[in-house]
């Protein structure tokens, strides 16, 4: 159990370290798309380095007038 936690944490990181390296980090996300990005990024870890860019495309649904 300790070993597949400690794959999960490593594999969190290398997803972090892969969001970083693109740039995610720069300020707070300005959209759902955004954020999403960035998490998506992030739980994908080392399938980055082999190719997969994740991103995430969503609307917030906009009050009525």
């Amino acid at each position: 159990m300790r070993i597949l936690g400690a794959l999960l944490i490593i594999w969190l990181i290398i997803g972090g370290f892969a969001a970083w390296q693109r740039g995610y980090f720069g300020g707070a996300p300005g959209s759902c798309a955004q954020a999403g990005t960035v998490a998506v990024t992030i739980v994908a870890g080392p399938l980055n380095y082999m190719g997969a860019n994740p991103q995430i495309d969503c609307e917030i649904p906009q009050p009525s007038q």
